[in-house]
């Protein structure tokens, strides 16, 4: 199912702006670069026009937002807007603060995403704040049990939007406004490294940009692969190895992903 999307991202080395949070900027820039992109990742706001207008996509992330970082994505969202650049949104603790929810209200009404990526808690805020009804009472964790219904919400919030939504959790969802893969890739053990998330918002950025003519096959590319590359990093683990080494054979996984290596990996079903 995947093709060419590995490659496409290798062959064209898209270069990804990423106006991300300075806990997990490093991981960010490192798995651009494993995956065969190339990052940069300012956000002065006298130069982030530029810089995106130069840039294949763009990657804003709120997970340590400021006011003057706040003006510079909006500066840059609109950029890539005028350029039809594709943008990643990453809601980072979007319901934690009145400043974040609203922040994020301004960004949809004023940039058009092509992906919007969080777990379902963040999400559900986000849907909330635009009106969405439709879901916004389902739980906080995808279950076997709930899955129908987050997908459902996923679907509408995906219409409402016009955007791709990525829904992380235990399973992962991806959905536009007609169908959606429930992507069962992935470790327990991600959950103790900081930022897996943030990664894999930079590495759908680096995914859709290498191929615009196909983004939705590249989102649950990106997707599969930060999952299947959390599978791989694990079985790599001694036990002596920790969280620190965890981190760097995700890293590793990624570099070394092939098509072929994905399409036998990845769990998936549509729904």
């Amino acid at each position: 199912m995947f093709q060419n999307v590995l490659e496409n991202v290798r062959k064209k080395c898209p270069l990804i702006h990423n106006i991300t949070n300075y806990v997990t900027a490093n991981d960010c820039a490192n798995v651009v670069l494993a995956c065969g992109a190339s990052p940069t990742m300012a956000d002065e706001k006298d130069e982030v026009a530029d810089i995106t207008a130069i840039c294949a996509g763009l990657n804003i992330n709120m997970g340590t937002i400021s006011k003057p970082k706040i003006e510079s994505m909006l500066i840059a969202g609109k950029k890539a807007n005028e350029l039809h650049h594709p943008i990643v949104l990453d809601p980072v603790g979007v319901g934690i603060s009145k400043l974040r929810r609203d922040t994020a209200m301004q960004f949809l009404q004023e940039i058009q995403f092509t992906v919007i990526r969080g777990n379902v808690s963040e999400i559900k805020k986000l849907a909330l704040g635009i009106g969405t009804e439709k879901g916004v009472d389902a739980a906080d964790c995808i279950t076997e049990e709930n899955m129908d219904e987050i997908v459902a919400f996923a679907k509408v919030f995906a219409k409402e939007t016009g955007a791709i939504v990525v829904l992380t959790g235990a399973v992962d969802i991806v959905a536009d406004g007609q169908k959606a893969y429930c992507i069962r890739n992935g470790h327990p053990m991600m959950s103790s490294i900081t930022g897996t998330g943030c990664q894999l918002s930079a590495m759908i950025a680096a995914y859709i940009s290498a191929n615009p003519e196909n983004l939705f096959i590249a989102v649950v590319a990106a997707v599969s692969a930060m999952g299947y590359a959390g599978e791989i990093a694990y079985a790599r683990l001694s036990e002596l190895d920790g969280n620190a080494t965890y981190r760097t054979y995700i890293i590793d996984a990624i570099y070394n992903m092939t098509t072929e290596m994905l399409e036998k990996g990845a769990k998936y079903e549509v729904r």
